[in-house]
């Protein structure tokens, strides 16, 4: 018997299967999920050194709900981003994922995923919330989440395209997001653990006008009016110097009341590549020196929590 062979038609067919897969992986973001798992787990880890005790299923589904959302938001981003990635050269840290630009997909895929994984995440918290998962606080970080994460993108917000990107994205992934962490554990909202978390908002802001700069040019192009098309350059690094001063400042407020002396000294690991950082910002393309002193931070922070609960 002949060995049977694939015809061109299949092969291809195959071969668009597996390259809109593979996108698809991409313009999720995976390695921002996974850092995500490291500032959820901060907020976690906050709860319990609070004395709360830790529910470990509730805590495990209320992150699986969150997932989805997550990256529906980074789906979002990527169609609205269009553009941009179709003129900007991408560095290792900035920009978007750049699957669509590479692979001449068209940008409805990316919209296609924002919906189905914007259902999947409402489906699993709507489910969750009935047989009493979760609670009203989570269930209200969540729609911030979906609310403003899509908005920093989208219509009608399009806060990204507004100048008040870096605020709503420093406000959610640096403020709510660890936040989130502690209401599932907690099962109630506390202004002190939002006060903790905020010299680590203020670390992800800096950080995002780090990985902003490099776009700064084609965002112009489209009419993406962020911060680093919007303000001269010296007015930028004051302002990103200003950031990470302010954090390191804030945590010396809140040391030894809302934030352990241990996590404030962990956090001083990340000072070397912020000031290598705030020496280059503007000066070099590549954001690499503040997004490495952001992810020292929250590896930092993360890792003092648990410290202290053990």
């Amino acid at each position: 018997m002949a060995p049977t062979t694939d015809h061109p038609t299949d092969r291809r067919h195959r071969h668009r299967r597996l390259t809109v897969l593979r996108a698809l992986v991409e313009m999720s973001r995976p390695d921002q999920l996974l850092l995500m798992v490291v500032v959820y787990g901060m907020g976690v880890a906050a709860a319990v050194a609070d004395g709360r005790l830790l529910p470990t299923g509730r805590v495990a589904l209320a992150f699986l709900a969150y997932l989805p959302l997550a990256a529906g938001v980074h789906y979002a981003n990527e169609f609205a981003d269009y553009g941009t990635d179709l003129l900007t050269e991408r560095t290792r840290f900035s920009g978007g994922s750049g699957a669509l630009a590479r692979t001449g997909l068209s940008r409805r895929l990316a919209l296609r995923a924002t919906a189905a994984s914007l259902l999947l995440g409402t489906v699993a918290t709507l489910t969750l919330a009935t047989v009493g998962v979760l609670g009203g606080p989570v269930l209200a970080l969540l729609l911030g989440v979906v609310v403003f994460g899509v908005g920093y993108s989208l219509p009608p917000l399009a806060l990204a395209w507004r100048g008040l990107g870096e605020v709503d994205n420093a406000t959610l992934g640096g403020l709510v997001l660890p936040t989130y962490g502690f209401v599932a554990v907690a099962g109630s909202l506390s202004l002190d653990a939002v006060v903790a978390f905020v010299p680590f908002a203020l670390f992800v802001f800096a950080n995002l006008l780090a990985t902003g700069w490099p776009d700064r040019e084609a965002d112009a192009a489209v009419g993406k009016r962020t911060l680093p098309t919007r303000l001269p350059t010296s007015t930028l690094r004051w302002l990103h110097a200003g950031a990470l001063l302010a954090g390191f400042v804030a945590l010396g407020v809140l040391h030894g009341g809302h934030v352990p002396t241990v996590v404030c000294w962990a956090t001083m690991l990340a000072a070397p590549p912020f000031l290598w950082g705030v020496l280059v910002f503007t000066r070099q393309r590549s954001p690499l020196p503040t997004v490495a002193g952001m992810v020292v931070v929250a590896l930092a922070q993360f890792g003092g929590w648990v410290a202290v609960v053990l």
